[in-house]
């Protein structure tokens, strides 16, 4: 089957606003997708394997923990409750985003297999008993199974559709160093913030968008910067950058946007970045 791609998640807002008993944390965000991700290929075979490359390939490799096996493992489950047997396949990703860089990265990967494996095992599986199956891997999951921009609630299960945005370009950087989405979390100072206010029935134009930004929140944000300093430079980077009309950071971090109207305003910024900081993974979107 053709090679699949990932897009990268890009929270434009997003609230903590409260705490279940289980330990999971409630959100109201804005998502997003950027049309930079990962790739995956996935072919018949008779047993389950996995070969990670690409440049992030040697932070990864192929652990028990890999989101990527843990869901196909998950639909192997599912195809023998259906009387399937346990199907095999020879998957290969080549991992280009940074790992626990707040972007859905592994969320992505994972939702990719599910989508890929149900089709090539032939499961024909309704998006409902995906979407839950999503939901047992990671609260990101589910979200990139959809893979659209959503206002996002829950732990990530209540997806509903948002206002399609304006003409913009999401340049995208990260300072090289992964920041634990549990330390993040577990750094918070406060978990039962405002949610977002509402969404507009639609944006009228960049400017509209950008000012509804300036009202909302990434929670998250202050308690990642306490854990990685970097991200401030990062975001003094972007918010710097001719034509940034606005930077935050996205998920738990560490990767940060910036919002451009135009595609060559933000290649121009990345390549400046890129001159004054090499060591730091950029894409534009």
């Amino acid at each position: 089957m053709p090679a699949l791609q990932t897009s990268a998640k890009v929270n434009l807002a997003l609230s903590i606003v409260g705490r279940r008993a289980d330990g999971y944390h409630l959100i109201d965000s804005l998502i997003t997708f950027v049309p930079v991700g990962d790739g995956l290929t996935i072919a018949p075979a008779e047993t389950l394997t996995l070969t990670v490359s690409g440049p992030f390939a040697d932070t990864l490799g192929s652990s028990p923990d890999n989101l990527v096996l843990k869901a196909a493992r998950l639909l192997q489950d599912e195809a023998e409750r259906l009387g399937r047997g346990r199907p095999g396949a020879a998957m290969s990703l080549d991992k280009r985003l940074p790992i626990a860089s707040g972007v859905g990265g592994g969320s992505g990967d994972a939702a990719a297999v599910l989508n890929g494996l149900s089709a090539l095992w032939h499961l024909k599986l309704p998006q409902e008993r995906l979407a839950a199956l999503a939901l047992t891997l990671g609260a990101d999951v589910p979200m990139c199974l959809a893979g659209r921009s959503a206002r996002v609630r829950g732990i990530g299960e209540l997806i509903a559709p948002a206002p399609s945005l304006p003409d913009l370009t999401l340049l995208l950087v990260n300072p090289g160093a992964p920041v634990s989405t549990p330390a993040v979390f577990k750094a918070l100072t406060r978990r039962d913030n405002p949610p977002l206010p509402e969404l507009p029935a639609g944006w009228d134009g960049l400017d509209h968008l950008v000012d509804w930004l300036s009202t909302t929140r990434n929670d998250l944000q202050p308690a990642a910067l306490s854990l990685s300093p970097a991200i401030a430079d990062v975001l003094a980077a972007l918010s710097a950058a001719p034509g940034c009309r606005f930077a935050r950071m996205s998920g738990s971090g560490a990767t940060c946007f910036g919002i451009f109207a135009a595609r060559a305003e933000a290649e121009a910024a990345a390549a400046a970045i890129r001159t004054e900081r090499p060591d730091w993974w950029i894409a534009v979107g």
